[in-house]
C-alpha cells in the first residue's frame, strides 16, 4: 500500500480524534474557561505522541503558566538531519456562540467541511502531524523533535521565553511551523513572510471636564472631534496607510492574491472598493496597514449634549519585513502627535510590538518540501505572505540561525480561524499529511 493510501485509510480515525480534541475547551484564559481543560488537551497531545515513539515527551511549564509538550524521537542514523514539528493545542474563545451554526466544541460535518473551534487552528495541524507519522510507521529516516504549546492564542509569550532557555532541547536543522495554510483548498503553499506589529493606545485630552454643547460649543475644543481628525489622517483617499516614515511603495514578489478570491474570502461586496494603490498582495504582505481596534468615548445611548473632554483609541499597525518595530513605533507616535489639532494634549501608550519575519527559501528543506507538495497535490507549491504575526518565528530564527523555517498548515481562508463557524476541509489534513510524510523521507537525502 502506498503512502497516499495509508493516509487515506486513517481519515475515519482523524475525524474521531479531532472530535475528541475539539471537545476539549482549551482556551488559555482562566477567566473564561477552567484551566483544567488546557491540562486535558496537553495530556491528550502527550499521550498521542508518546504512542508514536516520543518516549521522552513531557510537559514543560513555561513562564506564563502554560504547559508545552516537548520530546524527541531518534531516527536510525544519529547523523541524519533533525526536524522539529510545531503546533499549539490552545484555541480562541468561541466569541458569540449565537453566531455559530453548529455547537462550537462539537465537531460537526456540514457540506464536507468539519466545523468546530480549533478544528483548523491549530488542532487540525496536530492531527496532520499524527497522521503523517502513523502513515510512515518505522520508516522515518530523520531525527524528530516535537513542541506543541498551550498559550499561542493568548500571546503571553510562554514558548517564546522557553525556547532560548532550552535551546538544545528543541535544536533542529529544519522547523515545520504548522500554524498557517494554503491560499485555497487544493493549492499547496508555504508562508515565507509575516508582518510585525505595533499596538498603541492614543489618549486625547481637550478640557478638564464636560461642558454644555449649547453654552460652550464652538470655541471650546472637543477631544472626540480632535481624535476623529487624527484617525482620519492615518489613511489617504484610497485607504492607504499614511504614517510618515514607513515604506508605502513596496511590492510583493511571490504568488498573487487575486482580487476576486480576496472578495470571496472576506465577504467584501462587488460594489465596495478594495483599499490602497497596490495589488491585494502588496497591501497585505508588503506594506504597512493601520487598523483602529477600538475607541473610548460616550456611547450613543445615554449620551448627553456635552462637549467630550477626553477620548482614546486603540490602534494596531502591521509592518512588513524590512521595517523594525522600534522605527514604526517612533513613526506612528510622531504622526499622531503631529496630527493633533487645536493644541489638545496627546499621549501615546505603547502596548506591545513584534518584529516581521521573512524566511530564507534557498536551502535543502525547501527543495524537499517543494517535491513533497508537488507529489501530494499534483501541482507546484507557491510562496505566500501572511498579514498576521507569529513572534515565535523570530525567536526560532534568532535561537537557531542555521535552521530552515517552513510555515505551513491546514488553515486556508475558508477556515475562518478566530471567528465563529471555524472549520477545516478534511482533504487539506489528508494531503498535507501526505506532504509532511514525503518531506520527512526526502529531507534525509
Amino acid at each position: 500500500m502506498d503512502l497516499k493510501d495509508r493516509v487515506s485509510d486513517q481519515m475515519p480515525r482523524v475525524r474521531e480524534e479531532l472530535a475528541e480534541l475539539v471537545s476539549i475547551t482549551s482556551v488559555a484564559d482562566p477567566r473564561q474557561f477552567p484551566p483544567e481543560e488546557c491540562a486535558r488537551a496537553a495530556h491528550w497531545v502527550l499521550d498521542s505522541f508518546q504512542e508514536l515513539g516520543f518516549t521522552d515527551a513531557a510537559l514543560h511549564e513555561t513562564a506564563d503558566g502554560s504547559n508545552a509538550v516537548a520530546g524527541s524521537r531518534p531516527g536510525p542514523d544519529p547523523d541524519a538531519p533533525t526536524i522539529l514539528l510545531y503546533a499549539h493545542y490552545d484555541v480562541q474563545p468561541p466569541l458569540d456562540e449565537d453566531a455559530w451554526h453548529t455547537p462550537p466544541f462539537t465537531l460537526t460535518e456540514v457540506d464536507g467541511r468539519w466545523f468546530g473551534r480549533g478544528s483548523a487552528d491549530c488542532k487540525g495541524n496536530i492531527l496532520m502531524h499524527l497522521t503523517a507519522l502513523r502513515a510512515l510507521g518505522d520508516d522515518v529516516p530523520v531525527n524528530l523533535k516535537l513542541v506543541v504549546e498551550g498559550s499561542e492564542e493568548q500571546g503571553t509569550g510562554g514558548l517564546e521565553d522557553f525556547v532560548p532557555k532550552n535551546a538544545d532541547l528543541l535544536r533542529a536543522d529544519a522547523i515545520l511551523v504548522c500554524d498557517t495554510g494554503n491560499a485555497a483548498v487544493g493549492e499547496p503553499a508555504v508562508t515565507v513572510s509575516l508582518r510585525g506589529m505595533v499596538n498603541v493606545v492614543v489618549h486625547v485630552v481637550a478640557l478638564p471636564n464636560e461642558l454644555h454643547s449649547g453654552m460652550f460649543g464652538g470655541p471650546a475644543p472637543d477631544a472626540l472631534a480632535a481624535l476623529v481628525s487624527m484617525l482620519a489622517g492615518l489613511r489617504d483617499a484610497n485607504g492607504e496607510t499614511t504614517v510618515r516614515g514607513l515604506p508605502h511603495d513596496q511590492t510583493w514578489a511571490g504568488a498573487p492574491y487575486a482580487p476576486d478570491a480576496f472578495r470571496n474570502d472576506t465577504g467584501v461586496a462587488d460594489g465596495e472598493a478594495l483599499l490602497g494603490s497596490g495589488t491585494v498582495s502588496d497591501m497585505l504582505w508588503a506594506r504597512p496597514a493601520l487598523t483602529i481596534l477600538g475607541i473610548d468615548c460616550p456611547p450613543v445611548v445615554g449620551s448627553t449634549a456635552a462637549i467630550v473632554p477626553r477620548a482614546s483609541a486603540r490602534l494596531n499597525l502591521r509592518i512588513p519585513p524590512g521595517t523594525e518595530p522600534e522605527q514604526a513605533e517612533r513613526a506612528l507616535r510622531a504622526h499622531l502627535e503631529g496630527a493633533a489639532p487645536w493644541g489638545v494634549t496627546v499621549t501615546v501608550e505603547t502596548e506591545g510590538t513584534g518584529s516581521p519575519f521573512r524566511a530564507d527559501t534557498s536551502g535543502p528543506a525547501y527543495d524537499a518540501m517543494r517535491e513533497a507538495m508537488r507529489e501530494a497535490y499534483g501541482r507546484d507549491m507557491v510562496l505566500l505572505g501572511q498579514g498576521g504575526s507569529i513572534p515565535l518565528c523570530n525567536v526560532f530564527a534568532d535561537t537557531y540561525p542555521d535552521a530552515e523555517l517552513i510555515l505551513m498548515g491546514v488553515e486556508e481562508p475558508l477556515c475562518l480561524i478566530h471567528a465563529p463557524n471555524e472549520s477545516v476541509d478534511p482533504s487539506e489534513i489528508e494531503r498535507l499529511a501526505v506532504a509532511e510524510a514525503l518531506f520527512l523521507q526526502r529531507y534525509a537525502g
